[in-house]
């Protein structure tokens, strides 16, 4: 987890407390710049805290500070509104509570040796995989949650689903614990694929890593969701509104996130495989809410419940303990 200031401080400066998920951190450098150059925002310091985004929204719900949260799944807000932290209303708004968005690719070396172009070559013999850990990554969770539409949104049956996903971890020679941990794994020269967000590909070109990225024929729409805590200053909301508006999202375009409301002028994307026509609309887009998953509600317990109170043990979690890979490494 990291842990960061913004501003100076002063008798009349609001501090809003900024908990995230850990992709986000270089991202909202410039958000947070724009918005404090705003009338709402030029009496405003940040505090931030990023990390696994399962890890830091339960981190929230023991007690630590925050005003504005920005995870990567929905269920980590839902856990927040569930304690009494966050309003039931906190999904709708225009956005219905997203503040980014992106898509699953595959990240490879540059030149992609290993001929890496859909989903079917990451289960070929010898390719080395790396993705977060879905236990404490919501990041992987998306990602796995992609492998297992690339079979169920094809006409494949649950069990064709489930051998899929066994052969992709068999393959998987590392699990970090966020989205960030795995790109730095991969960037640092281990594996030969990195199942991430399309962002992340897009920042490790831009920051000059040796690395390209596939967007695969089908894939699976990413939507980070973001709210206020109940106790949360008037300036967060003004925040929150303005992660949400044309300027917030031209900024988050910037740094490879999907815009979440029409109309914005993204501008040229550095790092991005076509920086002029940076988000290329994939053949086939699943979502959360297709019937494959039914939405959070039904998929988070049906993947990735841990057995307890009674319920089943999802279907990914138990592919992991077959396979040996659901301890962080």
């Amino acid at each position: 987890m990291a842990l960061a200031a913004c501003g100076g401080g002063s008798s009349s400066t609001t501090t809003i407390n900024v908990n995230g998920f850990s992709i986000l951190e270089q991202a909202n450098t410039a958000v947070f710049k724009a918005f404090e150059e705003t009338d709402e925002g030029k009496d405003v310091e940040f505090k931030t805290s990023y990390g696994a985004s399962g890890d830091q929204s339960r981190g929230v719900e023991s007690g630590n500070k925050a005003d504005v949260v920005h995870y990567s799944l929905e269920t980590d807000v839902t856990r927040l509104v569930k304690d009494g932290l966050v309003a039931e209303d906190w999904n709708t708004g225009a956005t219905k509570g997203i503040v980014t968005s992106s898509v699953v690719v595959l990240t490879v070396r540059k030149g992609n040796p290993k001929d890496i172009q859909g989903w079917d070559d990451l289960i070929k013999p010898g390719v080395q995989i790396i993705t977060p850990n879905p236990g404490s990554s919501g990041s992987a969770r998306w990602n796995i949650l992609a492998a297992w539409a690339h079979i169920a949104g094809n006409g494949g049956t649950e069990d064709e689903a489930k051998a899929f996903v066994t052969k992709l971890l068999d393959n998987t020679i590392a699990l970090p614990g966020s989205g960030r941990e795995a790109t730095t794994a991969f960037t640092s020269g281990s594996g030969d694929v990195l199942i991430s967000y399309e962002n992340e590909a897009i920042l490790a070109k831009a920051s000059g890593a040796d690395v390209d990225y596939v967007v695969p024929d089908d894939t699976l729409k990413i939507e980070n969701p973001g709210a206020v805590t109940k106790t949360a200053p008037q300036a967060a909301k003004d925040f929150l509104a303005f992660q949400e508006s044309e300027a917030g999202q031209k900024l988050y375009a910037q740094s490879g996130f999907r815009p979440v409301i029409d109309g914005v002028d993204v501008g040229e994307v550095e790092g991005a495989n076509d920086p002029s026509d940076p988000f290329p609309a994939p053949t086939k887009l699943y979502t959360i809410n297709d019937d494959i998953f039914g939405g959070w509600s039904t998929a988070a317990d049906k993947f990735f419940g841990d057995g307890t109170e009674g319920k089943p043990l999802g279907i990914i979690t138990a592919i992991q303990q077959a396979t040996g890979t659901e301890a962080e490494e």
